[in-house]
């Protein structure tokens, strides 16, 4: 019998009531340190106080009103998305998925007004995961997303991740974008290496064809930057973005270059509750902390604490682990053991981690999380690590 929940979830037999910083509270009283932060979402952890000021502030007075109208908060919370990015203008959303969608319509709506309306092809690379609506799988087209959702959107063509050759053959008069993560989080946090990104700008210059970086999961601050490709030193021409934006709350983004955006005009796309007052009051307190100079510097302070403490978790563990990877506090431990295994030993530890493709254990925390509790991870980890090793053998 089915449940009233649609069971497209494993979940794991855990519920939580409260969460504080970086723990998390069960129904039963147990405490969690939670490395997952939602997938990436929960950017400053758990009922951060400035949040939580900001969100019931605005929820005395106003939550929504729809597009309709103009939107104070979403104006602010644009300007200072546009201040600090390659961007001049900015489309809210609720998620991700949804900034796909918009970035897909934005790229091919660009041609079709620029007299060249057969360049629709958008061009992806494998591994990639870029939301679950129809055209979010069709870009990434993995079987395990696409098979039984046919017919799928057309248009698009997936390369081998990291290889130019295949890329510059690929690339054509028919190409309308080329659309990347900068680091591929459930692709199993595989980074780009920054000569990479410069040689996707000089390419996309090169043939007129439009970049799109999707930066749901490694943008706000994720990497150790506001953006993660701001490491390479260029800018796309759009970029999503998504949960760390809200802190917990459901928002997301498209942001663009004037040119980019230049075919979506008034009634071109829309969206009830995206931009809504709530969410962009959330999202304007959660812009102001993490673009502070000052927190990305702590991040990548921390992001150097965690990741000597995971080498040597490594080299203690080789049995388990094979190496450390990723950028800044989005990195993984690919493992050895079925990465799986670890997490479910973690939870056993109380320690929660995310699993990623390429048996890859994800480590997302709060990005201002505690050295204090930096150092309980690794304690719990390595704990994890030699229960696991101990059933292994």
């Amino acid at each position: 019998m089915i449940t009233s929940v649609l069971p497209t979830y494993n979940r794991a037999p855990l519920a939580f009531v409260k969460g504080e910083g970086s723990w998390l509270f069960t129904e039963d009283g147990g405490r969690y340190l939670d490395l997952g932060s939602g997938i990436a979402v929960n950017a400053l952890g758990h009922a951060h106080p400035e949040l939580v000021k900001t969100i019931s502030e605005q929820a005395a007075k106003l939550w929504h009103v729809s597009n309709v109208y103009r939107i104070p908060e979403q104006e602010a919370l644009a300007d200072q998305l546009v201040e600090h990015t390659f961007a001049d203008t900015v489309f809210f959303t609720n998620s991700g998925t949804e900034a796909a969608e918009l970035a897909i319509k934005m790229a091919r709506k660009y041609w079709y007004e620029n007299g060249e309306p057969e360049r629709i092809e958008i061009l992806t690379f494998e591994g990639a995961f870029h939301g679950r609506s129809t055209g979010a799988i069709a870009a990434a087209g993995s079987e395990k997303m696409v098979k039984g959702f046919g017919p799928l959107m057309p248009g698009f063509r997936q390369l081998p991740f990291g290889d130019h050759e295949a890329l510059r053959a690929a690339i054509s008069d028919r190409t309308a974008a080329v659309l990347i993560e900068p680091v591929q989080g459930e692709g199993g946090i595989r980074t780009l290496p920054d000569s990479c990104l410069k040689g996707l700008r000089d390419l996309c210059d090169e043939t007129g064809a439009l970049l799109i970086f999707d930066e749901v999961q490694c943008g706000m601050g994720r990497t150790g930057k506001l953006f993660a490709h701001e490491w390479a030193g260029v800018t796309p021409d759009i970029m999503m973005v998504a949960k760390g934006i809200g802190g917990g709350f459901p928002l997301g983004a498209v942001l663009a270059t004037e040119n980019a955006a230049s075919g979506m005009v008034a009634g071109t796309h829309g969206s009830t509750y995206g931009g809504n007052p709530l969410a962009c009051a959330v999202g304007g307190a959660v812009m102001r902390i993490v673009s502070d100079p000052a927190f990305l510097a702590e991040v990548n302070r921390k992001a150097g604490l965690f990741r000597q403490g995971l080498e040597a978790l490594v080299a203690a563990h080789p049995e388990v682990f094979e190496s450390v990877r990723g950028q800044g506090l989005m990195l993984g431990l690919k493992c050895k053991a079925p990465a799986a295994d670890l997490v479910k030993a973690g939870m056993a530890e109380h320690v929660l981690t995310v699993a990623a493709s390429d048996n890859v254990v994800r480590l997302l925390p709060a990005l201002n999380i505690p050295d204090a509790d930096i150092a309980e991870a690794l304690k719990r980890l390595d704990a994890a690590a030699a229960a696991l090793s101990g059933h292994a053998g």
